[in-house]
């Protein structure tokens, strides 16, 4: 995404508009309206990002993929944005320029407040990225479009009310507005203030800008020439960039954007999509396009051409599957840290490519379609295109091409046209090796996988492993974390999601996260005690919970994502084999038991992670509620914990203060020879359901009240409290 000036370098030495005979009353607009203006559009620009993507993030099941699909569109109505006020300013006398935006700056005052109706709930698994980009475009779409005009447009009308004076002294101004919007939501806006008070603020923020927007373009009706720009020494008729030279550009801004969302991907699906994850890349891609396009003093090519060759080498090694167990302290600075070193290079270079001012605006609407190509790629093709998350790995290559292709035709280059010189050649083999390396790492995430495949809520691999035999003495701990049978795993990015052992003897043992022995395991034994049982599980997996069903049960799983559902019914006997009744309901769980029939279940449990990411939605007051509105009044509620990065205990914990129940904390530990892997859940009931079932009490911790601490709801969470 650019910034939200629309906007480049300070050319203030080098362009002059031209503004003779310019009406004494235009004289009266003060730079000081017009810089608050451009500021306040450019904060609430950058700010309305995160809060409608965090509105709208629960109705689409709290998938990673929710903040991508936006930034497509932020990026798409950042190109129109543009292009309209290229369009506008070149076609039109300042006369119709303020007629044809008034009426549209009064239009948009219709859609508001920006809370999006309850209407627009997905009401099945129809395809979620049209179906946001829908959602997006009647809540937010024309307040964020003209909110992305708004810069280059007032710079425009700007430069018609005194002679002699460039407006572009207001970009660093646009783009200070922009960072702090995005700096504050996590800190300040997100932790205070609940989500329908946020929009309720912006949506008045908007109507002031609005007011403001309609002073200034009622102080230029009178302008009747529009404004022309001549290049100092050497006038207007320099050379259009020719299309080599704009598919560059292109190529240069698609490459950062694709960058931006690929690292947010990568982050986010074994974290959690939750703003402050978003608004971390999204900074650092805003920082080097501010501290490029300010001034060629922050970019230095060979500087940081050597630490891109670092850079691309640490994040080409990172992602290979075999290289894992960094922690979250380490892995969030080195994607981010990596992603700021590549976004320089690439809008390093496009600042040193860009034209002269009479083709400024043709520069940014390439600019700007190349960031909404990068980000449809990431967001739109991607999962068509790649069974697994390559999309990282391809955008590191081009990144790494983009250094040969720049320097190879830049005059100013060292190398430029260059073939045989040494120094060439390292460089070429450097990036050989590095989008070699990076193949690799797409090959060995491939290798071994009976099936891998790939939709809007992520990747799903299913890999068969032979097992292996424990003997006695060294060979036994060698080999000690194996099963002693070959199995089946159902991967979900990094993160196992199930465990079939495929010898005949043990293919209905519950394993994984789901032994006996853990939380979910102790709940349904407890319950079984009592006879027939109705179970609910939100999240399917591989289907392992079904494995405790028996003849009279009754299992009813939820599950948003139809691709898991395909593969836990053909490529796992867990469901298949289970003497229970079982019934799969597809969709978001939330939504389905709110408008569903109450459905009296013994035991709940609630195990819909993607990876290491939650649901946010899941977790909240409001969920708690409607879980036990489904369960019997002797019913227990089981939520998996188990993270790698967020401790999860005090929300869970205060969500059953909340609702005066009480929570028990069970853990178990790895019995890899068995298939079992280390799980922490922790069980929430009424003190009636403890006390007829005792065992669940025996085999864990009572936790203690923590009224309020934490307490998550549909209005509010944050993770800053839960970081490990």
């Amino acid at each position: 995404m650019q910034a939200s000036s629309g906007n480049g370098p300070d050319l203030a030495d080098e362009a002059t508009p031209v503004n003779n005979d310019a009406p004494s009353a235009t004289r009266r607009g003060s730079a000081l309206i017009y810089g608050l203006t451009i500021f306040a559009s450019a904060f609430l620009l950058f700010q309305v990002e995160p809060l409608i993507a965090k509105i709208i993030l629960p109705w689409f099941g709290g998938a990673a993929a929710v903040w991508i699909v936006c930034l497509v569109f932020f990026q798409t109505g950042l190109l129109l944005g543009y292009f309209y006020a290229h369009f506008l300013t070149r076609k039109f006398s300042p006369e119709k320029q303020f007629r044809i935006h008034a009426a549209i700056l009064a239009a948009s005052l219709l859609t508001l407040p920006i809370f999006p109706k309850s209407s627009w709930r997905p009401a099945g698994p129809e395809n979620p990225a049209v179906h946001i980009l829908l959602l997006l475009t009647v809540t937010v779409g024309l307040p964020y479009f003209l909110l992305s005009s708004t810069s280059p447009l007032l710079q425009a009308w700007y430069s018609q009310l005194r002679e002699g004076v460039a407006p572009y002294r207001f970009y660093a101004l646009s783009n200070m507005g922009s960072l702090l919007a995005l700096l504050s939501y996590p800190i300040l806006v997100e932790p205070h203030v609940s989500s329908s008070h946020q929009a309720v603020g912006w949506s008045a923020g908007y109507a002031a800008v609005v007011l403001l927007l309609g002073t200034l373009a009622f102080s230029t009706r009178k302008r009747t020439e529009p404004i022309s720009f001549v290049v100092e020494g050497k006038g207007i008729a320099d050379p259009r960039p020719d299309w080599k030279m704009q598919c560059l550009w292109v190529a240069l801004a698609a490459c950062g954007s694709a960058l931006l969302l690929a690292v947010t991907n990568h982050v986010t699906q074994n974290i959690a999509s939750v703003p402050f994850l978003w608004v971390i890349p999204l900074c650092l891609y805003l920082l080097s396009f501010i501290l490029c396009f300010d001034s060629d003093v922050w970019y230095r090519r060979n500087f940081f051409l050597r630490l891109l060759g670092v850079s691309l080498g640490g994040m080409t090694y990172a992602l290979s599957p075999s290289f894992t167990g960094l922690p979250i302290k380490v892995l969030i600075p080195l994607y981010c840290i990596g992603l700021f070193v590549c976004c320089m290079f690439c809008h390093g270079e496009l600042a040193r490519l860009k034209p002269e001012p009479a083709y400024l605006t043709t520069f940014y609407l390439m600019c700007s379609l190349g960031g909404a190509l990068g980000a449809a790629f990431v967001a739109l093709l991607a999962p068509h295109l790649f069974s697994g998350y390559y999309e990282l790995q391809v955008s590191l290559g081009a990144c790494a091409i983009l250094v040969l292709v720049v320097n190879h035709r830049d005059p100013e280059s060292p190398f430029y046209k260059a073939r045989w010189q040494p120094a060439w050649l390292v460089i070429i083999a450097v990036v050989i090796a590095i989008v070699a390396g990076l193949f690799v790492t797409v090959q060995e995430q491939a290798a071994g996988s009976r099936l891998a495949d790939r939709n809007f809520y992520g990747v799903l691999r299913v890999v068969d492993e032979p097992g292996k035999k424990t003997t006695s003495g060294r060979a036994k701990l060698a080999q000690a974390d194996e099963p002693t049978a070959p199995y089946r795993t159902l991967m979900n990015g990094t993160i196992k999601h199930g465990l079939e052992f495929l010898t005949a003897q043990r293919e209905r043992e519950p394993t994984s996260y789901y032994g006996r022995n853990s939380g979910i395991g102790v709940a349904i034994q407890a319950a079984e005690s009592r006879g027939s049982v109705r179970v609910g599980v939100i999240g399917l997996g591989a289907g392992t919970i079904a494995a405790y069903g028996r003849a009279g049960d009754r299992y009813t799983f939820y599950e948003i994502n139809p691709l898991d559902v395909q593969i836990a019914g053909r490529q796992f006997n867990f469901l298949r084999d289970s003497p229970a009744s079982i019934g799969i309901v597809l969709g978001d769980a939330r939504l389905s038991l709110e408008w569903g029939d109450t459905q009296g279940f013994d035991v709940l449990a609630v195990d819909a992670f993607s990876g290491d990411s939650i649901p946010v939605h899941l977790l909240t007051r409001e969920a708690f509620e409607l879980y036990f509105r489904e369960l019997k009044p002797d019913g227990v509620l089981a939520v998996h914990v188990s993270n790698n990065y967020l401790n999860l205990e005090p929300v869970v914990r205060s969500a059953a203060a909340s609702l005066n129940k009480e929570a028990v904390l069970v853990s178990n530990s790895d019995d890899h020879p068995n298939g079992i892997y280390a799980a922490t859940w922790i069980l929430v009931g009424s003190s009636a359901a403890f006390a007829t079932r005792p065992q669940m009490e025996e085999t864990g911790r009572v936790l203690p009240s923590a009224k309020g601490d934490v307490l998550w709801t549909d209005d509010y969470s944050s993770l800053f409290p839960l970081l490990k």
